[in-house]
């Protein structure tokens, strides 16, 4: 741009020496001419690079060009009002850049005014016959010249100044919005990420409550089988028809969750239902058929409970009952209890085991049970007993809603 408008500038002073109208006196020789008309513009390459260096540089050269009453004014004007826009819609240091705008206007009106100051005395000394004789209105016509120049350049330093602070605002706002629009992709993208985490932690989760519980009834029973075959044959068969039983529900859970995992939102009816409270039965007659003392108390009015909680309870005595049969050695008595609080439900499976304090507390499956409990606002209490055995006894408060149903 720079070198197209100092061509420009080139041809318009060509121009205006073919019609010989100088209007600034007489002037100087035409080498002098064409080294004003390239002094200020041909800076302008460099205006997005230095634009406070090259605001300054025109400046001074288009002042010094007119002190020189060099003819071209045309483009060179277009210059200054470039270099001033440039300044202020690239200018890095605001507050820099503001201060240079406002002294390079204020230079300009020095200049003009002293520039009226040392011509008009000439004009008021010996003033042409016929400068004003067509001259009509309220306002002497010498004076209305004057305002009238100045005005036109209020507005032409005026304009540029705010154009300029125009383009600087809407480039910073550009700017802005793309980086805002990068940290909602990151966003989204860590959001992405953390969902894909709980997936693969819930999906390890039910893995681990349904093949561990299952597995484990199935391997006591298979031992209770493998010490019973030879001298009680129908023990024997018992054992391996709870060993079968176990090794089917546990594929029905998989299916089903597996279910879960492939169902889309348009499709809720392909699932069934998820484990809830209401099956904790059936885990301790499952438990009763290893040979445990297995039992069940519910406390309280039972109330209607969401589905979340309803498992989350489920898989909590679930992982439970599978300790005991995995750690708790010699345990015989296995109690399960579930109770209806007034703002919470509460279960709670004891033991009676003597090697349950040998327990990992990192364990899979004590991990699982507190994201379960924690998910929902609850409490879990997980140790050894004062008079022997194991406790699991987890809390979960009651939404408002269930609340009042109760």
């Amino acid at each position: 741009m720079g070198l197209a408008v100092t061509v420009l500038a080139v041809t318009s002073l060509t121009l205006i020496r073919g019609t010989g109208l100088f209007l600034l006196g007489p002037p100087p020789s035409f080498a002098e001419q064409l080294l004003w008309a390239v002094a200020v513009g041909l800076p302008l390459i460099w205006r997005r690079r230095f634009p406070v260096a090259t605001t300054l540089v025109i400046s001074v050269a288009f002042v010094a060009a007119q002190a020189r009453s060099a003819p071209e004014t045309r483009v060179t004007t277009g210059v200054l009002f470039t270099a001033i826009y440039t300044l202020g819609a690239w200018g890095p240091d605001r507050r820099l850049a503001r201060r240079i705008r406002i002294g390079v206007i204020a230079a300009m009106f020095g200049w003009i005014g002293f520039w009226y100051s040392v011509n008009l005395g000439s004009v008021l000394a010996d003033p042409p016959p016929d400068a004003f004789a067509d001259a009509v209105g309220p306002i002497p016509p010498l004076i209305a010249a004057v305002l009238s120049d100045m005005l036109l350049n209020i507005l032409f330093f005026g304009f540029a100044y705010f154009f300029g602070e125009i383009a600087w605002l809407a480039a910073r706002r550009e700017h802005e919005l793309q980086a805002q629009a990068d940290e909602l992709r990151r966003s989204q993208a860590e959001v992405r990420a953390h969902a894909v985490v709980g997936e693969r932690v819930r999906i390890a989760r039910e893995l681990h409550d349904v093949v561990a519980h299952h597995v484990s009834v199935m391997g006591v029973q298979a031992a209770a089988c493998r010490r019973v075959l030879d001298r009680d044959p129908a023990k024997a068969r018992t054992a391996l028809a709870a060993v079968e039983e176990s090794a089917r529900t546990a594929v029905d859970e998989l299916r089903r969750m597996l279910g879960v995992l492939r169902a889309r939102d348009h499709e809720p009816g392909t699932v069934d239902s998820p484990a809830g409270i209401s099956r904790v039965t059936t885990v301790v007659e499952r438990a009763r058929e290893t040979g445990l003392r297995a039992t069940l108390g519910v406390y309280g009015d039972p109330v209607p409970i969401s589905d979340s909680i309803s498992q989350a309870a489920y898989r909590t005595v679930q992982e439970a009952v599978t300790n005991t049969l995995k750690h708790a050695g010699a345990a015989t008595i296995l109690d399960v209890r579930i109770r209806y609080l007034t703002h919470e439900v509460e279960v709670d499976v004891t033991d009676d085991g003597r090697s349950s304090s040998t327990m990992n507390a990192d364990g899979v499956g004590l991990v699982g049970m507190r994201e379960r409990v924690a998910a929902h606002g609850g409490t879990l209490e997980v140790g050894p007993r004062a008079a022997g055995g194991w406790r699991v006894r987890a809390r979960f408060p009651l939404p408002l809603t269930e609340r009042q149903a109760a």
